[in-house]
C-alpha cells in the first residue's frame, strides 16, 4: 500500500501538492468562520475540596470560584478618611461586575494589620474559563487606575490577576530547526522540506482542532501544545524520510525509486513511531480529567496530520525538487542567513515590521539571483566520508568494544540523576515565584510582610448542621480552628441566606506552596474537625491544590501501566522480539525518571533556581509529571523506533548483530541528534518565560529529550544491544505465532 501511495504521490505530484494546499486553505477558512470554543475550566477531582466547591456554588456561587485580593499599603497609615472613601468606592465599583463580590477590610475584622499600614480586600469570583478570568483581572485593574491615592500603593494579588502567557516557543523552535538542519545536512532544500511539511501539517492540524473544540471541551492552550508537539514530530518524521531519500539518490536510484523506497522504509517507521506517540497521549484519558482528555485529543489530531503529510505531501515535494535536494546556491544561503537574523530579532522584540523587512530582503536577494549569475553558483559540498570514517560509526564501535563499561556508566548516571525523585512532592507554586515587578508578586510580598505569608492562601471551611445555625457553637468552632498550630487567624462569615451554611476562613502561618500548609490541611481534616464533631469540610484554592496533587498521584500508576503495556505489545509485534521492547520501556523510564529527578533538585530543593529566574523552592506542579510522561515517552519512542527499525533492517540484511548496530546508529544518529536539538530549543524557550509552571515544564521536557538522545540512545542502547547479541531478536515461537505480522523495515535495495 505504501509503495502504491508513494508512486501516486510522485506521478501525480502537482495534484497531491494542490490537494494539500486547498485543504489547508479550506480548513483554515472554515476554522476562521466558525471560530473556536476553547475554555480552560477549573476542574477538581472527587475530593473534599470539590464538596466544598459544590456547597458554595449551591449557596453562593461567587465563593465557589476564584479568589483575588486588592492590597494597599501606606507608611503613614491607611485608616484616613480619604483612603477609606476612595478605596470603598473602588470596592463598590468592582462589586458591580457580574459574578464578583468584594469583602472590604473596613467592614470585616482581620484584613487590616495591627499597625494599620496594610490592608486587603478579598475578591470572590464565580467559576469561569481561564480567558474570562484574565479579562476580568484586566477590567478590575482598569477600574483601579481611576482611584489612585498619593502615598498609597495599590496592588492586585491572587489567581484572578496571575495571568498566563505562553512564550513564542514554536517560533524559536522553527528558527533553531533552520539553523540546526542547515548545519547538519548542508542543504537549504534538505532543511526546507521537513520544515515546510511540518508547517503545512501544523496549519491543518490547528484548524481541525479549532473546529473540534466546538464538539469536545479543550483548554485555551491546546493549540500551543499541538504546535509544540506537532512541530517536533513533524520535522522528525519528514527529516527521517528526506534523509533516506538522499541516501537512495547517492546509491544511484532514480528519483521515483528513491522516493518509493524512502516511504516504504522510513515511512513505515514514521507510521509506527507516530502510533507510539498517539498511544502515549491517549494515556491521559485514564487520569479522569476533562482538560487532559481535551489536550490529548488535540495533540493526537496534530500528530495524525503530521504522519499523513509526511507520507503523501512530502513525497510529492521530493519528486518536484528531484536531485536539487542536495544543491545550495550562494543566493539561497545569503537569503537564509538574512531571514534567520531578521526573524530572530523580530521574535525577541515582538515586531512584525522587522520580520516583514527581513522577508522583503530575502525575496529581494532571491530575485537578484535570477539576474546575477554568480549568485546562482552552487556551494561545493565537502567530499562524503566513507561510512567507517564517520564520527558516529567510530563512536558506535567505541561503545561496542566497551559494552559493560558504557552500560554501567550510563545507567549509573541516569540513576544518580533520578535519585531526587524519591522525595518528590506534588503541589502548586504560589505567586511568591512571580517576577518582582509584577503586581501579583508585589501584592504577595505586601500581604506576607503585613500579615504573614499564609494570608495569601486562605482555607475555606464550610460548616453545616447545628453549628452553622447556632452562633455560639460556630464561635466555639472558630476558636478551635484559630487555636490550631499553623493557623494564624480564623473568622466566620455567612455563606447562605437561610443560615444553613456558614463559612470559616482560616489563614495559615505558612505560604500556600509550603509543605507545612499541606500538612495543616490534612491535620485539620483528620484530627481537629474529626474530633470536634462538627459537620465541616476544608476547601478553597490552597486545599484544592493538595487534593489535586493527591488525585493525580493516585492515577499516575494507571497512566504508566497503560502506556507502557500497549507500547511494549506494539514494539514486540513490530520487531518480533521480547528483549528489544523490554529494553525500550526500561530505558525510556530511566530517561524520564532522570528528568523528574532534575526537576526535584532544581525546583523543590532549590539547586540553581536563581539561574532560571525562579523566586524560591517549592513543590513540583501536580500536572507536570502527567504531561511530561505523556509527551516525553512518545517522543522517546519516536527515536527508539527510528534507531531500531534501521538496526533491524541491517540485521535482516547481514545477520550480524554488531554490524547492524553500528550501521544502524551511523545511519540514524545525525537525524536523531538534530531532531533532539530542535526539541531542546523548542522546549527550552519555555524556561525564558516568567511563569514558574512553564519554566518547570520546559526544563523537564528539554532535559528529558537531551538525556534520551544522548545517554540513552547513543550510549545505553548500543551497549546493551552489543551485550545481548543475537538474543536481541529472540522471541518464543508460540508468541511469534500469536502476534500480527507488521513489517516496519519495508523493501530496500542492495548495494
Amino acid at each position: 500500500m505504501l509503495i502504491k501511495l508513494a508512486r501516486f504521490s510522485v506521478r501525480r505530484r502537482r495534484l497531491m501538492v494542490g490537494f494539500w494546499v486547498i485543504l489547508l486553505v479550506a480548513l483554515g477558512a472554515i476554522s476562521n468562520s466558525v471560530g473556536t470554543n476553547f475554555a480552560t475550566e477549573f476542574e477538581l477531582p472527587s475530593s473534599e475540596s470539590n464538596d466544598v466547591q459544590t456547597l458554595l456554588k449551591a449557596n453562593n456561587s461567587d465563593r465557589a470560584g476564584f479568589t483575588g485580593q486588592i492590597v494597599f499599603t501606606s507608611p503613614s497609615g491607611i485608616a484616613t478618611d480619604e483612603v477609606k472613601a476612595k478605596m470603598s468606592a473602588l470596592f463598590a465599583e468592582v462589586a458591580t461586575l457580574e459574578g464578583v463580590s468584594v469583602i472590604s477590610p473596613f467592614d470585616t475584622q482581620g484584613q487590616i494589620n495591627q499597625s494599620a499600614t496594610t490592608a486587603f480586600a478579598t475578591i470572590d469570583v464565580s467559576l469561569r474559563s481561564q480567558e474570562a478570568i484574565i479579562k476580568l483581572g484586566e477590567d478590575i485593574r482598569a477600574i483601579g487606575e481611576k482611584f489612585s491615592i498619593n502615598g498609597v500603593q495599590i496592588e492586585y494579588g491572587g489567581e484572578v490577576f496571575a495571568g498566563f502567557e505562553l512564550p513564542a516557543s514554536e517560533l524559536y523552535g522553527l528558527l533553531a530547526a533552520i539553523i540546526i538542519l542547515v548545519l547538519a545536512f548542508g542543504s537549504v532544500l534538505a532543511m526546507g522540506l521537513p520544515i515546510g511539511t511540518a508547517i503545512l501539517g501544523l496549519g491543518i492540524g490547528t484548524s481541525v482542532v479549532g473546529i473540534v473544540s466546538h464538539v469536545v471541551g479543550m483548554p485555551d492552550f491546546t493549540t500551543s501544545l499541538v504546535a509544540m508537539i506537532g512541530l517536533g514530530v513533524g520535522i522528525d518524521y519528514a527529516l527521517f524520510i528526506v534523509t533516506r531519500y538522499r541516501e537512495c539518490l547517492a546509491d544511484g536510484l532514480s528519483v521515483e525509486d528513491a522516493v518509493v523506497e524512502a516511504v516504504d522504509t522510513s515511512g513505515r517507521a514514521v507510521i509506527f513511531a507516530g502510533i507510539t506517540v498517539i498511544i502515549s497521549l491517549l494515556g491521559l484519558f485514564v487520569m479522569g480529567l476533562a482538560f487532559a482528555r481535551g489536550l490529548a485529543i488535540g495533540a493526537v489530531i496534530g500528530v495524525l496530520f503530521m504522519i499523513v503529510a509526511s507520507i503523501t505531501f512530502l513525497p510529492a515535494l521530493l519528486a518536484m525538487v528531484k536531485h536539487r535536494v542536495d544543491v545550495t546556491t550562494r543566493a539561497a544561503l545569503v537569503a537564509l542567513v538574512a531571514f534567520v537574523l531578521f526573524a530572530l530579532v523580530a521574535v525577541i522584540n515582538e515586531s512584525l515590521m522587522i520580520f516583514l523587512v527581513g522577508l522583503a530582503i530575502t525575496v529581494g536577494i532571491t530575485l537578484v539571483s535570477l539576474v546575477v549569475k554568480p549568485l546562482r553558483t552552487p556551494i561545493k559540498h565537502r567530499p562524503k566520508k566513507a561510512k567507517e570514517l564517520t564520527f558516529w560509526y567510530r563512536w558506535s564501535r567505541f561503545i561496542q568494544h566497551r559494552p559493560w563499561v558504557a552500560a554501567i556508566s550510563a545507567t549509573t548516571v541516569l540513576l544518580i540523576l533520578a535519585s531526587p525523585l524519591a522525595s518528590i512532592r506534588l503541589g502548586f507554586g504560589d505567586n511568591g515565584n512571580a517576577p518582582t515587578d509584577s503586581t501579583v508578586r508585589k501584592a504577595f510580598d505586601m500581604v506576607a510582610e503585613g500579615f504573614g505569608p499564609g494570608f495569601n492562601g486562605p482555607l475555606y471551611i464550610t460548616v453545616q448542621g447545628e453549628t452553622a445555625a447556632q452562633p455560639a457553637k460556630l464561635e466555639a468552632f472558630v476558636k478551635t480552628i484559630s487555636a490550631t498550630d499553623g493557623v494564624a487567624y480564623a473568622q466566620a462569615v455567612p455563606a447562605s441566606a437561610d443560615g444553613s451554611l456558614s463559612l470559616v476562613i482560616a489563614y495559615p502561618t505558612t505560604a500556600p506552596q509550603d509543605e507545612a500548609t499541606s500538612q495543616l490541611v490534612k491535620f485539620l481534616r483528620s484530627d481537629v474537625i474529626a474530633q470536634s464533631g462538627v459537620d465541616a469540610k476544608v476547601g478553597g484554592f490552597t486545599a484544592a491544590g493538595t487534593d489535586f496533587a493527591t488525585a493525580i498521584g493516585s492515577r499516575m500508576p494507571y497512566l504508566f501501566i497503560g502506556v507502557l503495556s500497549l507500547s511494549f505489545l506494539l514494539l514486540m509485534a513490530v520487531f518480533r522480539s521480547l528483549l528489544v521492547p523490554l529494553k525500550a520501556v526500561i530505558m525510556n523510564l530511566l530517561s524520564i525518571g532522570a528528568a523528574y529527578g532534575v526537576l526535584v533538585a532544581v525546583f523543590q530543593w532549590g539547586w540553581g533556581i536563581s539561574l532560571i529566574g525562579v523566586g524560591k523552592a517549592g513543590p513540583i506542579e501536580s500536572w507536570a509529571p502527567m504531561m511530561l510522561f505523556a509527551i516525553v515517552f512518545g517522543l522517546s519512542m519516536d527515536y527508539e523506533v527510528f534507531l531500531l527499525s534501521r538496526v533491524k533492517e541491517e540485521y535482516d540484511r547481514t545477520g550480524d548483530n554488531a554490524t547492524a548496530v553500528a550501521d544502524g546508529l551511523t545511519a540514524t544518529a545525525r537525524v536523531i541528534t538534530a531532531a533532539a536539538l530542535i526539541m531542546v530549543f523548542v522546549f527550552g524557550a519555555f524556561v525564558l518565560g516568567y511563569d514558574r509552571q512553564l519554566k518547570l515544564f520546559g526544563l523537564g521536557l528539554s532535559v528529558a529529550v537531551f538525556i534520551d538522545a544522548t545517554i540513552v540512545r547513543m550510549v545505553l542502547v548500543p551497549a546493551t544491544m552489543e551485550l545481548l547479541g543475537d538474543r536481541n531478536w529472540w522471541i518464543p515461537a508460540w508468541i511469534n505465532k500469536l502476534l500480527p505480522k507488521i513489517d516496519v523495515e519495508g523493501h530496500h535495495h542492495t548495494k
